[in-house]
């Protein structure tokens, strides 16, 4: 089964989303707007009244005068410092509210993703996504964002006032100042693309050895040391590549932005100076458009320092959006009529190879349906599609008429419920890791769902329910146990059983299997059965060869028939007796 790799969501896509997320707070938004304006503005009083205070001087004004002008500076100053805290206070609000909302939009599209999705992509790329990305995202949103957008408005004001105070100085400064947005423009045509490969090259790392660790045992048996090792030594030699290409294109667009900035206020203190030498302008005018032009130095840093995270963030943002296009649908699905389930010359491939081959099957509620056959058979294919897990590459697979895959998994699983052997226990309270599936259960309830699958250990435990599954040893068998107890809390209507009880020892799985065979009466029960003594108690055999259905009918006719199934009974038997003796 091949890797599937999530999806990227295009530049369009993500500037939807941006939409969107400001547009959920947009008061909040316009108010982080206008203080930042307000705090930008109340900063240009400063080098104006530094201008006048030269003027002034320069003309033989008095001490009070000047006085004066000294003490409006000072309140210019505090003004500034004041609303600046209070623009970055309220930009700090929204990114931290803007931040949470993307967080639980990310939980909600995570548990949205159908089972296909998360099984066969990599485990890098999912977790890098839901980890690294989203903490990038949650932090541009909550430091960085605020800090760029005062520096934005803040550089558009000087420019302004620079121009309004005098146009011939305001376009001396703009001229080597042009070459900043050129080179923005180059940077960012290139930044997209090198970030997102940095992000892929990260998470192809992070799976790399996380795949090595959890393989370690099975690595040394086989002597697979040095090939895990050349693997992880390739993925982070990828990863450095991708970083050095990110870096050369700072080391272009850094050095650009400096060397204008600083040229753009030299020529301004230049021309200005010969101005004034000519008495074309006064020297509080050349003062002041220095300084408004030495204080957009600030700005123009303030997004330097930024720009990397923002590119950053735009990246992992584009690769958080790529997971809505997975997501599965909470339309509500049109209700199933009745809880019959039918299988219609389904076709299923894996690596375009089939594995289902036109499988046709009626279930009717509260059938007891065993499906069996040898390994590769297609059984667990089967009982997949029938789950919902997977949507055939032909045919269909419908409960009471609705197309299973095509249900919304809150309405899915009200209906159809799939138990394998891998269960996952949370490091919660036990309580907690039952409530999962019967968020309003009792303690007797959710003792009752544990007795009933032969989970006689409960009684044996510190605190019981309240035991906390983190300072606990869990078997296999158990958690078997608490997968199973969920189930009969979750009371859905059909349940498909795939080694549900393979963990358990065979006296354990048979007790397991009665009860939940006595719990569930009167309900849908597909069991993949391995061991054939389930089979036997079924109501229905289904034999499965070559990804089809061969054989169908109960025990006692399909062993009369004498045939691929009468053999295989026979051959179960026989080795059941052979380990008895």
């Amino acid at each position: 089964m091949t890797t599937q790799v999530l999806p990227i969501a295009l530049p369009i896509q993500v500037r939807r989303a941006a939409v969107r997320v400001v547009s959920a707070d947009r008061t909040a938004f316009a108010l982080v707007v206008l203080t930042n304006c307000a705090a930008a503005a109340s900063g240009l009083l400063g080098p104006w009244l530094v201008g006048r205070i030269i003027n002034n001087v320069q003309a033989g004004g008095g001490v009070a005068a000047i006085d004066r002008l000294g003490l409006l500076l000072a309140a210019a100053a505090v003004g500034q410092f004041a609303i600046g805290y209070g623009a970055r206070y309220l930009g700090f609000r929204f990114g931290e509210r803007t931040s949470a909302r993307l967080r639980e939009q990310l939980a909600d599209r995570l548990m949205r993703l159908p089972a296909r999705t998360v099984e066969r992509t990599g485990t890098g790329d999912l977790t890098s996504r839901a980890t690294t990305d989203a903490g990038q995202v949650a932090f541009v949103l909550r430091d960085a964002a605020p800090e760029v957008l005062f520096a934005v408005v803040q550089a558009v004001i000087i420019v302004v006032a620079v121009l309004l105070l005098s146009p011939l100085l305001g376009a001396v400064g703009l001229v080597p100042l042009l070459a900043i947005p050129m080179a923005l423009r180059w940077y960012l045509r290139r930044a997209r693309p090198a970030y997102l490969a940095e992000s892929a090259a990260s998470a192809e790392v992070a799976d790399v050895l996380a795949t090595t660790a959890a393989g370690a045992r099975t690595a040394e048996v086989l002597g697979l040391q040095r090939r895990r090792s050349a693997a992880c030594v390739k993925a982070v030699t990828v990863a450095n590549d991708a970083m050095l290409r990110t870096l050369r294109l700072r080391t272009v667009l850094f050095p650009t932005i400096d060397i204008s900035s600083t040229l753009a206020v030299g020529a301004v203190f230049c021309i200005g100076g010969l101005l004034y030498l000519d008495q074309t302008i006064d020297l509080g005018t050349v003062v002041a458009a220095t300084l408004y032009l030495r204080q957009l130095s600030t700005p123009i840093d303030t997004i330097l320092i930024w720009v990397e995270t923002l590119q950053s963030s735009l990246a992992s943002f584009a690769r958080i959006e790529g997971l809505a296009a997975q997501a599965r649908r909470t339309t509500p699905a049109a209700a199933p009529v009745d809880q019959n389930i039918v299988v219609t010359d389904v076709y299923y491939a894996y690596d375009d190879t089939d594995v289902l081959n036109g499988v046709s099957l009626d279930v009717e509620a509260g059938e007891q349906l065993a499906i069996v056959g040898t390994s590769g058979a297609g059984k667990t294919t089967l009982g997949r599609l029938i789950a919902g897990i997977d949507r055939p590459r032909a045919g269909s697979v419908t409960v009471g008429g609705a197309v299973i895959s095509d249900l919304p998994p809150e309405q899915l699983r009200e209906h159809v419920v799939l138990v394998t052997q891998e269960h996952h226990i949370f490091s919660d309270p036990l309580r907690d890791n039952l409530t999962i599936a019967a968020p309003h259960a009792t303690d007797d309830q959710l003792l009752a769902a544990l007795r009933d699958v032969g989970a006689g250990w409960i009684d044996e435990l510190p605190d019981g329910l309240n035991t906390d599954i983190a300072t606990q040893t869990f078997s296999g068998g158990q958690a078997q146990h608490v997968a199973l107890a969920r189930v009969l809390l979750a009371n859905p209507h059909t349940l498909v059983l795939d080694e549900a009880t393979a963990l358990l020892d065979p006296t354990a799985a048979r007790h397991a299997e009665r009860a939940l065979a006595a719990t569930l009466k009167g309900r849908t029960v597909i069991a993949i059965a391995h061991r054939l003594h389930t089979a036997r108690d079924a109501d229905r055999i289904a034999l499965m060869d070559a990804g089809q259905i061969i054989e169908l009918g109960t025990h006692h006719e399909l062993t009369r028939a004498n045939g691929n199934y009468s053999a295989l009974w026979q051959a179960w038997q026989e080795d059941a007796n052979e380990d008895e003796n």
